[in-house]
């Protein structure tokens, strides 16, 4: 299949392009997804089966402070590659790279604010989604794009809403590789956030195999909304000392040392059971092995002084 990729050089498009080329004919995004002539020129001179839509500012904690920039990005951009996609002849699916995010305040959070949780529940694509971080809220307002789109066009999607995933080796900024590399670097203590909502993470070997699957499925996947978790929830503090007992670390965590964001959410859980059925994806690294991968990998490049490849033109997904 011809396959046009947005976010190639991102965390999960790297990975996707090893997993898919050889396989397939791959284009990847050049231009600035918000310049809709060249982003149009192109997509339509490749003339795709398969988008798949990964580009976009990730960082949920900085799109408080940047609200403009993510909604530039996150959804201006996208609508302008759903309008491209639109009018392509041989298209046969545009999948979008959602999050669990949507979701946000959800009745459980109250719960587990107070210290009252009474069994963690998991999230499904019928659970109505409440977002609660500008990152969030464009995420959610794609996705209403592309349902209107199908609706009126008939565009061809599929959006996936997936959980944290874990297995960078290209920047220590997301949670797992932040709290590894401060205990590697650091015997005695660290410096955290908030340690008491739960999440749920999924190693990047899994989340590949279901973007696959649904890449290479297109007419089982048609307006449909998947998500992509191990449904498996655990907390922060917890998370952590996983992490502590296999590096061996001993030293103190310094909790709150930075504020909670805005509007904090206190449970991000999901099931797998829609995708499950529908396609026979689910996940099958545990986390301890997904853990002990990620931990081999930044041992690595800390001991050897590696140096780590940092995004920086997130309109291209670079």
């Amino acid at each position: 299949m011809r396959i046009f990729i947005t976010g190639a050089d991102g965390f999960i498009g790297q990975h996707m392009v090893q997993r898919l080329k050889g396989q397939h004919e791959l284009e990847f995004l050049t231009e600035d997804l918000r310049d809709h002539a060249k982003v149009a020129m192109q997509i339509s001179t490749f003339d795709p089966e398969i988008i798949v839509h990964l580009a976009a500012r990730t960082e949920v904690e900085q799109s408080f402070y940047e609200q403009i920039t993510f909604s530039d990005i996150n959804y201006t951009g996208t609508v302008n590659l759903i309008e491209v996609a639109k009018e392509l002849p041989n298209l046969k699916n545009f999948v979008f790279a959602s999050t669990m995010e949507v979701y946000g305040w959800q009745p459980i959070s109250d719960l587990i604010r107070d210290g009252k949780e009474e069994g963690i529940i998991a999230f499904n694509e019928a659970t109505p989604p409440n977002p609660n971080a500008p990152y969030a809220v464009a995420k959610y307002g794609c996705e209403k794009y592309l349902e209107y789109a199908h609706r009126s066009y008939g565009l061809p999607f599929t959006a996936i809403r997936q959980t944290n995933a874990y297995g960078r080796k290209d920047n220590d900024f997301f949670v797992t590789e932040q709290i590894i590399t401060q205990m590697l670097k650091n015997p005695k203590e660290i410096n955290l956030g908030y340690g008491e909502p739960y999440r749920n993470f999924i190693h990047i070997d899994d989340l590949l195999d279901a973007w696959e699957t649904v890449i290479t499925n297109p007419d089982k996947c048609q307006g449909e909304i998947f998500c992509i978790g191990t449904d498996n929830a655990i907390k922060i503090k917890d998370y952590v000392k996983l992490i502590a007992k296999k590096l061996n670390w001993e030293g103190h965590v310094n909790w709150n040392t930075k504020p909670k964001r805005p509007g904090e959410i206190y449970l991000l859980n999901s099931t797998n059971h829609k995708i499950t059925a529908r396609l026979g994806w689910f996940p099958k690294v545990e986390i301890s092995e997904g853990l002990d991968k990620t931990i081999a990998v930044w041992k690595d490049i800390i001991e050897n002084d590696k140096p780590h490849n940092i995004r920086k033109n997130f309109s291209r997904g670079k």
